[in-house]
């Protein structure tokens, strides 16, 4: 499968020029798959505390939006994570879009950190425990959204699962792009499988740093 990582802009007037970027590129490469940031069209609202049901809706309602637009990428399949809120509770969710089918949920954030920059856990509710193995096509992969990379533990489930590659929508601050893309070459050795990431990016503020990555499975 020919994948698609990227680096993206979340601010309204750069992520359009972005997105038309993104779709001249997966149609001049043929790209199959295309996996985009962690929360890649809103606002980080998890940086402040307290939890504000206003800018969660708001969240909630712009992703909506983007959500339908993922044809224009013009790839079979977007993988993503996305703010979602279901029987009045507030989740981070892992999806996968492809033509045919439209959204589809895959698997909610487990990890929440709790800690200054990334209070999650008082955005979000824990979500699924199980790493699954997904497919897509041909392809077998697992989600780790974000911080979950860093669970080890997983990398032996993935490995046992026979996934051949680990999807890992970001958020990730520029001054810890080194250990991330440690954590991306571990992981993948560890699992005998791909590791693909794409990642928020604001260089105006200096705060999210892009580095979206693929790693072979020999690191």
């Amino acid at each position: 499968m020919r994948a698609t990582v990227c680096e993206l802009p979340y601010q309204p007037a750069l992520l359009e020029p972005a997105w038309e970027a993104l779709a001249a590129h997966v149609l001049r490469e043929h790209s199959e798959l295309v996996l985009l940031p962690e929360f890649a069209f809103v606002e980080p609202v998890w940086e402040s505390t307290p939890f504000d049901s206003a800018r969660w809706a708001a969240a909630v309602a712009r992703s909506d939006a983007w959500t339908a637009r993922l044809h224009e990428l013009g790839a079979a399949r977007v993988v993503g994570a996305r703010p979602v809120t279901v029987g009045g509770r507030h989740f981070n969710e892992g999806f996968a879009w492809t033509a045919q089918d439209g959204y589809q949920p895959l698997r909610r954030k487990f990890y929440l950190p709790e800690e200054p920059g990334g209070w999650e856990a008082r955005w979000f509710e824990r979500g699924d425990a199980e790493f699954a193995r997904f497919a897509a096509g041909d392809l077998g992969f697992g989600l780790s959204i974000c911080t979950e990379l860093w669970a080890l533990e997983t990398c032996t489930g993935y490995a046992a699962l026979g996934v051949e590659a680990i999807l890992t929508p970001r958020a990730t601050a520029a001054a810890t792009t080194a250990k991330w893309l440690a954590m991306g070459t571990v992981a993948a050795v560890r699992t005998g499988a791909y590791s693909l990431s794409s990642n928020r990016v604001d260089r105006a503020a200096g705060t999210y740093g892009g580095a979206g990555w693929a790693i072979s499975p020999d690191g």
